[in-house]
């Protein structure tokens, strides 16, 4: 992200860089805990698609405040690329489609089941509205799949989702799983974003249920002959998080810069460790030797 552009414009970027979260999404965690409580009692935790790793910051964080004595939180943050280390935080590069990540996570929990799933996963985005909510769609329905695979009854799962036309579906997918679902929008996930996060509270899978791998996306088709309607429909809360009084992700605040009190560009707390475009600039660079050869 530049340093002459959201670096300049947007708060909760600065307030990230200055709090030293690696990301501006620490705030919207760190909001839905505020109205939920989510961390009371956890001990073990799971960050799905956990890069750059500003969840998992958030869960060190909290989780410090429940250990007494020696005893030690266990976070176990999981994404296909590589992220920089983090204190107290074991990393996993894995695929959550797998279950052999699954089986991975409950050996570093040493057999015992995890008391809450984070999600902040997201696709690239296209533009194609119907397209992104789709693929974001199933990639929450994956985190879902795997969380039924280290999620303790009772426990809480928590992920990103896009409100589309269709989010019933996912709605109905949750309350098979959890006893209560909530969706919340946080102050610091911008107003004009469809983004949204599932707060789902006391894991109650089907009776007979056994987590399977061999269809990890519930083979949900989308479309008008799969449209719930009536007693079928799914309503879920909605519920906005974070201080009304708080900054307001959509506002351009200025930044009080005085002959006194130069502004002053702050570097993010944690650079990427292997960018695309190293590799096009190592490519580039490549060819150009080979000009020469």
């Amino acid at each position: 992200m530049g340093k002459t552009s959201k670096d300049k414009r947007d708060v909760y970027y600065r307030l990230a860089k200055e709090e030293g979260w690696r990301a501006r999404s620490a705030f919207k965690l760190l909001q839905i805990d505020e109205e939920f409580n989510l961390f009371q009692g956890v001990k073990r935790a799971v960050d799905l698609c956990a890069a750059p790793g500003s969840w998992s910051q958030v869960l060190s964080q909290k989780l410090s405040q429940n250990i007494v004595g020696e005893e030690q939180a266990k976070i176990v943050a999981v994404d296909l690329q590589a992220m920089a280390p983090l204190p107290g935080v074991i990393e996993l590069q894995g695929d959550i489609t797998k279950v052999s990540t699954a089986e991975k996570i409950i050996s570093y929990f040493e057999g015992e089941m995890a008391d809450i799933v984070v999600c902040d996963g997201a696709p690239d985005v296209t533009g194609l509205h119907d397209m992104d909510e789709y693929i974001q769609a199933q990639l929450t329905l994956a985190a879902l799949n795997i969380t039924t695979h280290v999620l303790r009854p009772g426990g809480t799962f928590v992920a990103k989702i896009f409100r589309g036309k269709d989010i019933t579906l996912l709605y109905a997918r949750f309350r098979t799983f959890f006893k209560t679902v909530t969706c919340s929008k946080p102050r610091s996930s911008r107003n004009s974003s469809i983004e949204a996060f599932i707060v789902c509270q006391d894991y109650s899978p089907p009776e007979g249920y056994q987590p399977t791998m061999a269809n990890p996306l519930f083979d949900l088709s989308y479309g008008p002959s799969n449209e719930l309607a009536g007693p079928n429909r799914e309503i879920v809360p909605f519920l906005a998080c974070g201080d009304i009084n708080g900054y307001d992700s959509d506002r351009t605040y200025s930044l009080a810069v005085t002959s006194e009190t130069p502004y002053i560009s702050l570097n993010p707390t944690q650079s990427p460790i292997s960018p695309p475009y190293k590799t096009a600039i190592n490519l580039k660079r490549q060819n150009f030797y080979d000009k020469f050869i």
